[in-house]
């Protein structure tokens, strides 16, 4: 469907404004300070100052909570979110209850114990954030995550993310009958986005803790309903012979 950018201006302010680069920045930030967030669930919230709250929110990561005090603010970050800082970025550490940091195995195994998918939705998620795509929940649409080229104030989303598994042999039962398609690219189609679908490969590696990441391999998919307007060889329209 291609880039559908949000009014006049907004193309040139995201070439100017690259993704990679505010994540850096974001990260620096976040190590300077020695940033920790606390677990909450299948949530981890993290203390903002002023700097880091405008980053967090110009990389879209977490959502703001909002307090009463004027220079710190609390974001909370999804898991894989969270997990993303942690392990592929080591700019955040994750305290647990007990007030002690976690190590990347406590944490893997930790989100794991919350959400046995966590290992695919991970892969997924930090397949698309290291290609520079902001990555969103998808719930909303019935999908697993939205992918936008740039920030959501700027461009709206191009991509409707749906993870199956190989190993798991589809467990989720998406996309298991052509109904299933039908109806998912409809309503992508709707909302004018394209369907994605990322296949997990484990490489039959158990996912037992944060290395197994190393040999999943991602086969992407786009999938897009079929426009007999578009397949024709000749486009112009025939005229009937006018009858005597």
């Amino acid at each position: 469907m291609g880039i559908r950018w949000k009014g006049k201006g907004a193309e040139a302010k995201a070439l100017a404004d690259p993704m990679s680069k505010i994540v850096s920045q974001l990260k620096c930030s976040l190590i300077e300070y020695d940033s920790r967030g606390l677990l909450s669930g299948f949530s981890v919230l993290i203390e903002a100052n002023e700097e880091q709250t405008g980053l967090f929110n110009r990389t879209c990561f977490g959502r703001r909570n909002i307090t009463t005090e004027k220079d710190k603010q609390w974001f909370q970050l999804s898991m894989e979110e969270a997990f993303y800082l942690s392990y592929m970025l080591k700019c955040i550490k994750v305290v647990g209850e007990d007030n002690c940091p976690t190590n990347d195995d406590e944490l893997w195994k930790y989100a794991i114990s919350k959400r046995n998918n966590f290992p695919n939705l991970f892969k997924a998620y930090s397949h698309l954030r290291m290609k520079n795509w902001v990555v969103r929940a998808g719930s909303q649409y019935g999908v697993d995550f939205v992918a936008y080229p740039h920030h959501p104030t700027l461009v709206h989303s191009e991509y409707a993310v749906l993870i199956l598994s190989v190993e798991d042999d589809n467990s989720n039962g998406r996309l298991r009958v052509w109904l299933d398609f039908h109806c998912t690219l409809r309503l992508c189609g709707s909302v004018a986005k394209t369907l994605l679908v990322l296949h997990i490969d484990k490489n039959c590696s158990a996912a037992t803790s944060p290395s197994c990441l190393e040999s999943c391999l991602v086969e992407e998919r786009t999938v897009t309903r079929w426009n007999p307007e578009q397949s024709r060889e000749n486009q112009t329209t025939v005229q009937k012979e006018p009858s005597n």
